[in-house]
């Protein structure tokens, strides 16, 4: 073959890939560009007086603090079940992995009326219905962690998986070699490489049960300074005709999602959560 030809292919073939690349990236830009034009449309729609009267309102106030509260103690609770549970599931086989691995995505593919349902019929019936005769969970503050944990927990138990399995077991190994237990191996060797993992995975609970609505309706109901979280008072104020509050709240909601969503991203790039790529 010649050189010339060679060259005309070679300028073929890329010249080929324009038209690919143009519709794919056509294809892919219409999502955020649809992301992008909600967030607009929100701000353009509320004005900063309707946003800072939003957040004079004693009602909102108190559905904001109970947020931050809940969506916290959420997120270390979802913590606290996604690292062991994803410890097992990604370093051990055992007879009914596969089916367990099911059941841990149920939250994920229900829908949220369903699991606020479920919860619901759960504390009217033994041993639900003992432990509400003991400590009040129903329509209580209470009921409204339960219900965004029920979801949140199951993205940090994905996320803390996958953290684990891209971990290379020989250095536990090594460690296990040079007289280490089971315990001090994870505790030592494999949790420290995980740190980004459990950034990324206690950012999504918590991101998660903030936009949570549907289980807290139903197994918490919607009771104003009480049960009222951001996502709810969307809801009572849309019920009420106060659009520009239920933006304003709306807004307040995206802010703080994409806030933790940027630090996960910024933090997640300097070194000290470099260990698990």
């Amino acid at each position: 073959m010649g050189k010339n030809q060679l060259e005309t292919k070679t300028s073929f073939k890329a010249k080929s890939d324009w038209p690919f690349l143009l519709i794919m990236g056509i294809i892919a830009a219409t999502y955020v560009i649809l992301i992008v034009a909600m967030m607009l449309a929100d701000m353009t729609f509320t004005s900063t007086g309707h946003l800072i009267e939003a957040l004079k309102s004693e009602e909102i106030q108190y559905s904001i603090k109970l947020s931050l509260i809940s969506c916290t103690i959420t997120m270390l609770l979802s913590l606290v079940v996604a690292i062991p549970m994803g410890y097992f599931m990604s370093r051990y086989e055992f007879h009914g992995k596969r089916l367990l691995d099911s059941i841990l995505d149920i939250p994920i593919i229900l829908p949220p009326l369903v699991i606020g349902l479920s919860l619901l019929i759960l504390f009217q019936t033994a041993p639900g219905r003992f432990l509400e005769s003991h400590v009040r969970i129903t329509y209580t503050v209470y009921s409204v962690v339960i219900a965004q944990f029920m979801v949140a927990c199951a993205f940090a138990v994905r996320t803390m998986n996958v953290t684990f399995s891209q971990i290379d077991s020989r250095q536990e190994d090594v460690a296990l070699t040079l007289g280490c237990s089971k315990g001090q191996a994870f505790w030592m060797v494999l949790l420290p490489q995980a740190k980004k993992g459990i950034l990324t995975a206690g950012s999504l609970a918590w991101a998660r049960a903030l936009g949570e609505f549907g289980p807290i309706l139903i197994f918490s109901g919607a009771t104003r300074m009480r049960t009222e979280v951001l996502s709810t008072t969307v809801f009572l104020e849309l019920s009420v005709g106060n659009i520009e509050a239920a933006v304003a709240v709306s807004l307040i909601m995206i802010l703080a999602g994409f806030g933790v969503l940027m630090i996960v991203r910024l933090f997640g790039g300097i070194g000290f959560f470099k260990s698990v790529d």
